[in-house]
């Protein structure tokens, strides 16, 4: 890039760091192009220049959270190891980034309730549809590696399996990011480990083996994180 490029890049990346610690600290309705502008002490007239509207703003936030979650996930796909224990993969994976990038992680699910993708430029759109359909892709593949291999029976529909792990990522992140009363009262330290756990029980209804009675996913889990995730492992270490 040349110089002016660079500039505008950099410029760029510093008014998605204040927009997401506003996002997060005031909500979707306590972000504003005016309170951005004062914010990074821009004129209005600049911010336009890199945001259509607040919606793309938005939505250009979205992409940055789904890119860094994609790169985890595509290395995930990466495991060696049996269909399910790669599926366990794409689990750390979503671990990870939940724990490691916590603003991109509590942005994201404030810009999905938002639902905003229609008053965003086109191009930002389609940036943020691929990097979902590539995020949801690994999944599938996964699954239908299962299918492939006699791990899975061959009824199984990948689309409702990843549906319904996915539905159940959703939900426990939503309880635990909004603190819900539930986790209190059920005295649940770990909502994560709870998950991975659940997800087990839902696979081995799916009946995908090896069954969790059949093959020691704690020493994957260790494994996964030695092999692949090595870095990331030292950095939750160091929290």
């Amino acid at each position: 890039m040349t110089r002016k490029q660079r500039e505008v890049r950099e410029r760029e990346q510093r008014l998605l760091q204040i927009a997401r610690k506003m996002l997060i600290e005031q909500g979707y309705a306590g972000l504003s192009m005016d309170q951005l502008a004062e914010a990074a002490e821009y004129s209005k007239g600049t911010i336009y220049q890199h945001f259509a509207t607040k919606e793309d703003l938005v939505t250009a936030l979205a992409i940055e959270s789904m890119e860094r979650r994609v790169e985890l996930f595509l290395r995930a796909e990466q495991f060696a190891g049996r269909p399910r224990e790669r599926m366990l993969a794409i689990g750390v994976a979503d671990e990870i980034f939940s724990r490691l990038e916590t603003h991109h992680y509590q942005s994201e699910f404030i810009i999905k309730l938002a639902n905003l993708r229609e008053r965003a430029s086109i191009e930002r759109r389609e940036a943020l549809d691929r990097l979902e359909s590539t995020c949801f892709g690994c999944v599938v593949r996964i699954v239908r590696a299962g299918v492939e291999s006699g791990d899975l029976p061959k009824h199984v529909d990948p689309r409702e399996l990843v549906y319904s792990v996915f539905t159940m990522a959703l939900g426990t992140h939503m309880t635990a990011l909004h603190y819900c009363p539930m986790l209190k009262e059920f005295q649940i330290n770990d909502p994560i480990k709870v998950l991975l756990n659940g997800i087990h029980i839902l696979l081995d209804g799916f009946e995908w083996h090896p069954l969790r009675s059949e093959w020691d996913y704690s020493a994957t889990y260790q494994r996964i994180f030695t092999e692949i995730f090595s870095h990331e492992c030292r950095s939750l270490s160091a929290q």
